[in-house]
């Protein structure tokens, strides 16, 4: 019998996965600019994942690469004529340009949207805002068909509400769920939604990388999701582990059920933000916070390794949540010996999986980065398209079509290339029929 439980819905890896250091203040995106990328590993790397999560008993989605290289962007910008004469005039003109909207990012579903379950809205439905990534170029270009995407993932209006993402602008900067967690005693009851903002659009800038979320986006996303204010927080990111690389509070702080995992330097007014927390789940829950302490985990090693960035999950059949870590957390010497000593004592997380996400992880992506947490009702769950849900058919299915269509190895300048876009085009066009997504999902289609 179907119980309401927290689904996973991971970004499925694109054919122009590239190494193009694009993001401002992720530093594995700017270590490894220009390196020869393995778009076909890579979509096969989060694939096993997703499997694997599946075979463990959770509920696995998957949401859709967009179409890349963006030509209706291209073209918004002045460039004219058939889909190869402008991406060719385009690469001439402006190469950085044309990187910018060849991007893979949508990979990282974790920036898809803000979701919040149907227990904690007003009305009752289950609600999504599109984010709208106004702070970097290559990602200020995906909520619109983010927003497509989630329909198609969850079409029932009755059950399910799509907002718009909120306006382009700095001071709406919205970066979705990696700046959002929510605490409860049980999925399908009422929880605390904690937002945690880089800054105040309101106020001098502090931090010499850019600052994504702001605090105005986040209070316009709980209103419109018809929130409880008693039980929602809004915390302040330390900007200095922004400036150390945390470009979102999902690289210091992670939470699932009860527990918050997070390391000391996460928060701006940490005792502040944990008082608040207790606050709003006063007779709902007891949190249980677990705090990594400097003098444990670095903050440069805990960002480094991503111990933060991955998932915390209530695996079935545990009595206590399992961490999903990506392998780097087992190479470094300070997470690893901090997560075995976590897992050794009687505290609420008793066991860590590590994950192979290299190509992944080397763009600045962890196990958390790619996926997007929905918690569904068992009406909800029935209510959503059956195609995107993964099962062990799916996963071959889909295992099958990126072996067809992309390429083994990816250096940043092949986006520029026209035959790269025939072949992503040409395997987004089958995709659609694969996870029933609709005639026309693409513009490149219509």
């Amino acid at each position: 019998m179907l119980k309401t439980s927290e689904a996973n819905y991971d970004g499925l890896i694109g054919p122009t996965h590239n190494y193009g250091g694009l993001s401002e203040g992720n530093l594995a995106s700017a270590k490894n600019k220009g390196l020869i990328a393995m778009p076909r590993e890579a979509a096969l790397q989060g694939l096993a994942k997703m499997k694997r999560m599946h075979g463990a008993g959770l509920v696995q989605g998957v949401l859709p690469p967009q179409a890349r290289p963006d030509v209706t962007q291209l073209r918004l910008m002045g460039f004219s004529g058939s889909d190869e004469q402008v991406l060719k005039t385009a690469w001439m003109a402006n190469p950085l340009l044309v990187r910018n909207m060849s991007s893979a990012s949508s990979m990282w579903s974790a920036n898809a949207a803000t979701v919040s379950p149907s227990a904690d809205c007003e009305d009752g439905r289950l609600h999504f805002t599109p984010a709208n990534l106004s702070t970097m170029l290559h990602r200020s270009i995906e909520s619109e068909q983010t927003g497509k995407a989630l329909k198609a993932a969850f079409p029932d209006t009755n059950k399910f509400m799509v907002h718009d993402a909120l306006p382009l602008q700095s001071t709406y900067s919205d970066e979705g769920a990696a700046n959002h967690v929510r605490l409860c005693d049980d999925e399908g009851k009422q929880g605390v939604e904690l937002f945690v903002y880089g800054r105040d659009a309101f106020k001098h800038l502090s931090t010499k990388f850019p600052s994504r979320q702001t605090l105005q986006a986040s209070h316009i996303i709980a209103t419109h999701h018809g929130l409880d204010g008693t039980r929602t927080v809004f915390a302040k990111q330390a900007a200095k582990v922004i400036d150390a690389g945390a470009f979102h509070n999902d690289v210091v702080c992670v939470g699932a059920r009860q527990c918050l995992f997070y390391h000391e330097y996460a928060f701006e007014d940490r005792l502040g933000t944990l008082s608040a927390i207790e606050k709003a789940a006063k007779g709902l829950f007891e949190p249980q916070f677990v705090e990594v302490s400097n003098e444990e985990v670095p903050i440069n090693d805990a960002i480094t390794a991503y111990l933060f960035n991955s998932m915390l999950v209530q695996l079935p059949g545990k009595e206590r949540l399992t961490l999903i870590a990506p392998t780097e957390t087992e190479d470094n010497p300070y997470t690893k010996a901090y997560c075995d000593r976590l897992i050794s004592g009687n505290g609420p997380i008793g066991e860590i999986i590590y994950v192979d996400v290299r190509q992944s992880m080397r763009n600045g992506g962890g196990p958390a980065c790619l996926r997007l947490r929905v918690v569904l009702t068992p009406d909800e769950r029935v209510a959503a398209n059956q195609k995107m849900l993964i099962d062990e058919a799916m996963f071959e299915t889909l295992s099958t079509w990126v072996k067809k269509h992309y390429r083994e190895q990816l250096a940043p300048d092949a986006v520029g290339d026209p035959a790269l876009m025939r072949e992503s085009y040409a395997a987004l066009d089958e995709l659609t029929k694969i996870l029933g997504l609709g005639a026309g999902f693409y513009s490149f289609q219509r």
